[in-house]
């Protein structure tokens, strides 16, 4: 079997850390590595050793690398006080490491971090957000961007911005989606007993994280096993021996506590199954359903309706 190469995310703090905006993504993205996604964790900076927001110091950061593998992401995380910490020379350093980076090169921030890609031009052109107190402060440092203001984080295609502290967390499991799929990175979630995750574009959960806010093992095991395989023809039955109760339990719990039905739940994921393939591979509608548990093209169009607007024939990619 192919060894899949990890993507390095390399975490970029400057001294005064704001402590949430690097810990709490830092360990979302610790525990998806942890659970299998191909990642790869580097804390580094312009120093070795820093203060932190909470007057406690990190030790032992890499030095900002000269030169980046072939699947990298730089992660510019935010400062307590940033009209004081990004007037440093600290932080000038990480400006001009930014501006040298070659171009196509991945790029992320939380919260205040923006700034200092802004700082670098790393954003003209770009739609991008802050956290809200800073708004006006990003405009000015990238007259050139289209800043966003009410966004949780804004996803621009080689470069991602997040609103700041908890958003890290949301940021962070949008990055686990990507790499290692929906069911990791709800399973991420739940240890972190996320209320729930906040999407790129509103405040609605992906389908895939939808209906898990709660903290019941049963229903979560049932959840965790259709979305594994959303395709597969899962019985009433099947799915109460995964989760260890009885079928009629089984419903009752998932009504109580995921607020929707076992068959709506599998029809929700197979529906959000079939629009990544549509969108992404632009397949045959029959093809999509076969590989989607449909019985047909007609049985997944008659779903389809149900929950979103359109066809499927629609939703197909066109390039």
């Amino acid at each position: 079997m192919t060894a899949v190469t990890p993507l390095h995310i390399y975490l970029v703090l400057t001294p005064n850390v704001l402590m949430l905006d690097y810990a709490g993504p830092a360990e979302a993205l610790r525990m998806a590595r942890d659970m299998g996604a191909p990642i790869a964790l580097h804390a580094c900076g312009p120093q070795g050793d820093i203060p932190t927001s909470l007057n406690t110091g990190l030790t032992g950061l890499e030095a900002l690398p000269s030169a980046l593998p072939e699947r990298s992401l730089v992660l510019v995380v935010g400062n307590s006080n940033e009209a004081v910490d990004y007037a440093t020379d600290a932080a000038r350093t990480v400006v001009h490491w930014l501006q040298a980076l070659p171009l196509g090169t991945r790029l992320a921030s939380i919260c205040s971090g923006a700034l200092l890609l802004a700082q670098a031009g790393c954003l003209d052109g770009r739609h991008c957000t802050t956290h809200h107190t800073l708004i006006a402060d990003l405009q000015a440092l990238a007259p050139r961007a289209q800043v966003v203001s009410d966004r949780i984080f804004v996803d621009d295609g080689e470069v991602l911005t997040s609103a700041g502290i908890t958003t890290g967390i949301d940021l962070a499991l949008y990055l686990i989606e990507q790499e290692a799929g929906a069911e990791l990175a709800a399973r991420v979630a739940r240890r972190l007993v996320m209320y729930q995750r906040r999407g790129t574009h509103d405040p609605q959960v992906s389908p895939w994280l939808a209906h898990r806010n709660h903290m019941h093992p049963a229903v979560h095991r049932a959840q965790d096993a259709v979305a594994r395989e959303p395709q597969r023809n899962w019985t009433l039955a099947g799915l109460a021996d995964v989760a260890c109760v009885s079928p009629r339990h089984l419903t009752r719990l998932f009504a109580q506590h995921a607020g929707i039905s076992v068959v709506v739940y599998q029809q929700q994921l197979r529906i959000a199954r079939a629009k990544q393939l549509l969108a992404q591979h632009g397949w045959p509608v029959e093809r999509v359903a076969e590989a989607c548990g449909f019985a047909s093209a007609r049985d997944l169009r008659r779903v389809w309706r149900k929950y979103e607007p359109g066809s499927p024939a629609s939703a197909r990619a066109t390039d």
